[in-house]
């Protein structure tokens, strides 16, 4: 009888045993939109990956995705439980799965805008609104599912204009990312682009803008942009408060290396509620269903 209890509490502590490695071995997996090139996504998030991985004492790994419906998938999926999406594709994202929220976002997401660039062949000077001189030229947006490469730069014509951007502009574009559009405008395969102010920023501190051949012609109203937006389901699989632990993570990362890759001065708490306009916008358009 008594060789029995031990051999049953022994059988009970080694399942308590391997049910906490299985615990502890679990993959946080995070991935982020391709709204930039690959090897400059790939530098940035490695960086976080080991960040958080230090913060949560839980392994943290960084996927690449080639496109932002890809994002949204492996979020969809569960492939990831966590992601770096722009205003749209979070907000689609969210819908998707159902408890997941917004947790964090750039001191400069609160307030982001896109400008509008231009090839000096245009002879397109700044604009205080978006004119007639914009019609019959060739356009190129980035992502199809970008906020500030898509979504609100489209908005804004069609608003000026009262038409699609097809029956603007002689020739519509998708570029796939903010870097691409700059290239592509700069080389003058494009008259016109739409770019995020934080991409355009990064390029010009780095002296990598040809600003002979490319300007801003035009700047949109701000809006809500990029956010981490978590699973609901993570407290389930990682332990109680762990989305918690996530955000407080996120809002407490100080590195300036890490901070200037992205680039951003910092982390502040939000809420999905903050993205209910983009919602609203993406719904006018018919971006979302």
């Amino acid at each position: 009888m008594r060789l029995n209890l031990i051999r049953k509490l022994a059988a009970a502590s080694l399942l308590m045993f391997l049910a906490s490695a299985t615990a502890s071995a679990q993959t946080l997996v995070f991935t982020a939109i391709p709204d930039e090139d690959e090897t400059k996504l790939v530098e940035r998030f490695r960086g976080i990956a080991d960040y958080l991985s230090g913060e949560l004492d839980v392994d943290v790994r960084y996927i690449p995705v080639k496109s932002y419906a890809a994002a949204i998938s492996a979020f969809r999926n569960n492939q990831v439980q966590l992601a770096w999406f722009g205003g749209l594709s979070g907000v689609q994202a969210r819908e998707l799965v159902p408890g997941s929220e917004a947790i964090a976002q750039g001191v400069e997401d609160k307030a982001f805008y896109s400008h509008f660039i231009a090839h000096k062949s245009t002879g397109l000077d700044e604009m205080e609104s978006l004119s007639d001189e914009l019609r019959g030229k060739t356009f190129t947006f980035g992502s199809k599912g970008s906020t500030s490469g898509r979504l609100i730069p489209e908005y804004y014509v069609r608003e000026a204009f009262g038409e699609s951007p097809e029956e603007v502009f002689s020739r519509v574009g998708f570029s796939g990312n903010h870097t691409r559009t700059l290239r592509l405008v700069e080389a003058g395969t494009y008259d016109v682009g739409a770019i995020n102010f934080s991409v355009w920023d990064k390029e010009m501190e780095n002296n990598t803008i040809d600003t002979d051949a490319v300007k801003v012609i035009w700047t949109t109203p701000s809006y809500p942009n990029y956010q981490w937006t978590i699973r609901g389901d993570v407290d389930e699989r990682f332990g109680e408060g762990f989305s918690q632990r996530v955000q407080e993570a996120l809002l407490a990362m100080d590195d300036p290396e890490l901070l200037e890759s992205f680039p951003r001065s910092g982390f502040i708490p939000v809420s999905n509620d903050a993205y209910e306009p983009i919602r609203v916008v993406g719904k006018q358009i018919g971006i979302i269903d």
